[in-house]
């Protein structure tokens, strides 16, 4: 009979691979992954890096975008309280161009529209966690500073007119501001120039005319602030839908990546229940042949 030169090389060969079997689908069982190594499927890691990008680009916008959506949703919350205070102004304005109040009665108009005034310069100077709302891109300036020496009061405006923007992972740019000369206006200008003219006048007993023509003056500046606010909300509701999209599709990216990488519980342990019985017949082989006189009889 012919002896195999190579027998307890190849079977010591087989034990070694039975053991390196055993050890990688324990090690899968217990992680959950089927992929530890780049060696252990070079193409599936490959996706699944490209998929770590994708989900990381995603992953950051939605944090990005919620910071920036809860920044839009105070600065509207905002403009609608200004809102409130020029509607104010401007049934006061009613009151103070009727032709039948005395200096008196004026001066108190002239004294709430200022009131109204100060609370819109300070609504205009809103901030939200450390940074200034309307001061366009220099968030850490507050932007807006009354000067109630002159008649009427001016405002001067520290801020800048850029505009910003944040873009989603599918390229959409979305504005995230509105300057606030945008919206208030400086100098004399906007609703805070309209509101402290009106003041001004009111105060001064001037013409039915010139108070008729200030309260206009006032509402156009109210249109133009309302519209600037219909294109935050606008831009506002785009953030919140692209940030629901950016979650949905990241959270379906990261299953597609799970299935890349990630082991099936039940094939592994009956893929390790096989390979722990082969090599336990392994063994006994080995033990066989330890226990005979000689090769010869173990080749039978």
């Amino acid at each position: 009979m012919r002896v195999d030169p190579n027998f307890i090389t190849n079977l010591s060969g087989s034990l070694n691979q039975s053991s390196n079997l055993i050890n990688t689908l324990s090690s899968e069982l217990a992680s959950g992954m089927s992929i530890s190594q780049l060696q252990d499927n070079p193409v599936a890691a490959a996706q699944s890096t490209l998929l770590d990008g994708q989900i990381e680009q995603y992953d950051t916008f939605v944090q990005t975008s919620s910071g920036e959506a809860s920044m839009m949703q105070v600065a509207d919350s905002t403009l609608g309280d200004v809102v409130t205070q020029i509607t104010q102004a401007l049934g006061l304005a009613v009151q103070g161009s009727n032709g039948t109040e005395n200096p008196s009665d004026n001066a108190s108009v002239a004294q709430s529209l200022n009131g109204i005034l100060n609370q819109v310069v300070s609504l205009a100077n809103t901030s939200f966690q450390g940074q200034f709302l309307f001061s366009g891109s220099q968030g850490s300036v507050q932007p807006f500073t009354l000067n109630t020496a002159t008649t009427p009061a001016t405002v001067t405006y520290a801020g800048d007119t850029n505009v910003q923007f944040l873009e989603t992972p599918s390229g959409q740019k979305l504005q995230v501001n509105l300057p606030g000369s945008t919206v208030f206006g400086t100098g004399t200008t906007g609703v805070i120039g309209a509101l402290s003219q009106l003041a001004a006048d009111i105060s001064g007993s001037a013409s039915t005319a010139t108070i008729t023509a200030d309260t206009s003056t006032l509402k156009t500046a109210l249109d133009q602030l309302s519209t600037q606010r219909s294109a935050l909300d606008s831009s506002l509701a785009q953030m919140n839908s692209a940030n629901t999209f950016a979650q949905t599709t990241g959270a379906q990216l990261e299953i597609a990546q799970s299935g890349l990488v990630s082991a099936n519980p039940e094939t592994v342990a009956t893929q390790l229940s096989s390979a722990e019985t082969q090599h336990q017949a392994l063994l006994s082989v080995i033990s066989t042949l330890d226990n005979q006189e000689d090769l010869f009889q173990a080749m039978r």
